[in-house]
This record gives C-alpha cells, sequence and structure tokens, in this order.
C-alpha cells in the first residue's frame, strides 16, 4: 500500500521539478548540532532525534539561517528549539497559531529573544459534534516569509480548518517561498475511523495543498517506516515513535 502511495505523490510531481538536496549548508548544520545538544532540550527530545531526523527533514525543506521562518502550530516546541538558534543572528522565527507552551517555556531563555509570536488572535476550536478541528485567522501577521512549517499538525483539522491553514500559509509567503508539511501517513481513500483519526492521506494533503495555489515540489521517503502497516493508531505500543510519516515540501508560485 505504501508503495502504492509513493508512486501516487511521485506522479503528482511535475517532471520538470527540481529535486533539492538534503544536505544542509555548513553554516546551517553547524548551528542546528549545536542546538539539537542545547541544555534547553530535554532528555525526551533528544531521544527523539533518531527518529525525527531534523538534520535532514530541515535540509530537505531548504532551511537556511537567514531566513524568515513560520512554524505553524509549534506545540510544545520540539522543532521551535532547533530553529530559533539556527535562525537567530541573521534570521527570523514566528511561530503562529497554538503557541501557548512555546510562549510560556521558552520567550525568557537565554537566546530565545528575538523569537516573535504573532496570529494570537486565531482561534481554534473543536466545534459540537465535530470530531476535528476549525480554525480562524485573518491573517499570520507576517508578509514576504521565506518559509512556513508545520509538523504533525494536519490530521488534526476538518476540511475548514486545513484549507484556512493552507491559505494563511499562502498568504504569509513570498513568490517562491517554500511550505512544508509532515504528518502520519493514513491508507490511501481509507475511511476515518479510530485507528486512523491522527493519520492523513498524503495525496489527498497534495489536492488540498495544491487546491490552495500551491506547486508541489519534491516528497522525501526520510520518515518511511517499512514496518508501520498503516493500520494501527500511532499511540499504539506496536507503532508509537515508529510511525511511517509522509514529508512533502510544495511552493508559491513566482
Amino acid at each position: 500500500m505504501k508503495k502504492i502511495v509513493n508512486l501516487a505523490i511521485a506522479c503528482c510531481i511535475s517532471a520538470s521539478a527540481l529535486t533539492l538536496s538534503t544536505v544542509a549548508s555548513a553554516d546551517v548544520s553547524e548551528k542546528l548540532k549545536a542546538a539539537m545538544v542545547s541544555d534547553v532540550r530535554t532528555s525526551g527530545e533528544i531521544d527523539r532525534d533518531r527518529n525525527r531526523k531534523p538534520e535532514q527533514t530541515l535540509a530537505f525543506f531548504g532551511l537556511n539561517d537567514d531566513m524568515t521562518v513560520i512554524e505553524l502550530i509549534p506545540g510544545g516546541g520540539w522543532y521551535t528549539k532547533l530553529l530559533v538558534p539556527v535562525l537567530n543572528e541573521k534570521g527570523n522565527y514566528f511561530g503562529a497559531i497554538g503557541t501557548t507552551r512555546i510562549q510560556n517555556n521558552l520567550s525568557e531563555l537565554p537566546g530565545f529573544e528575538r523569537m516573535k509570536i504573532v496570529a494570537t488572535d486565531a482561534k481554534i476550536e473543536r466545534k459540537e459534534g465535530e470530531r476535528f478541528l476549525s480554525l480562524e485567522a485573518n491573517n499570520l501577521g507576517v508578509e514576504n516569509a521565506d518559509m512556513v512549517l508545520t509538523f504533525r499538525n494536519y490530521h488534526n483539522f476538518s476540511d475548514q480548518g486545513r484549507a484556512e491553514m493552507n491559505r494563511l500559509a499562502f498568504d504569509a509567503l513570498k513568490p517562491g517561498g517554500i511550505y512544508g508539511v509532515l504528518d502520519h501517513t493514513a491508507r490511501h481513500m481509507e475511511p476515518g475511523n479510530s485507528s486512523n483519526r491522527r493519520r492523513f492521506d498524503p495525496v489527498k494533503a497534495i489536492k488540498e495543498i495544491q487546491d490552495a495555489g500551491f506547486i508541489l515540489v519534491d516528497y522525501s521517503s526520510l520518515h518511511y517506516k517499512e514496518d508501520d502497516e498503516l493500520e494501527y493508531e500511532v499511540g499504539a505500543r506496536s507503532v508509537t515513535g515508529n510511525t511511517d510519516r509522509w514529508t512533502l515540501k510544495f511552493k508559491k508560485p513566482e
């Protein structure tokens, strides 16, 4: 099944699309390696590095240390603790939507003074009777960003919420800007059930994000897990920490 999904993704990419290097620049790699061993990170966060492969993932998306980067829905700040130190000297980091924990836990720490929190008026809620979250926001408060990233959030939102997330990302990016999205893999066109509620069909994600105006640039098999049969809930003992995840790179047309 996953091989079929990968083939479907490949067919969605234009034959003329540029496959970019997954090797980070020397400066970014050095800063990222330093951030990865920082005292700001917990032992549990460090333990996840082997599985989440942050250096390779951010290199795939094309992160540079002079970029303006927006992280959508940063949650507990696993990637925030890596992105901010990389961008702190030359670039700009913006956390947008669902930022309470990083604002409370990181904003006053040394090295995080320049971290900016935006879209604080955005509203996320699970409406009565709904299974997934809705999202309401006018904009992200940033223009001409180089990159918008969101990690394992796409599956949490309703059709409306995902469309709004994609619109906000599109509006905030400069022409040619990158939208990087990563999430747990669901079987293609499988109806929703209790086991796949935190998984998402990558082919459906591609269609939705392209419908928002983006161009699919590339996908990565960095987080392919052969022994995840896409059957169990991502928190189940047999797959937790070892889920198959899709990693998709889009750009705003120039």
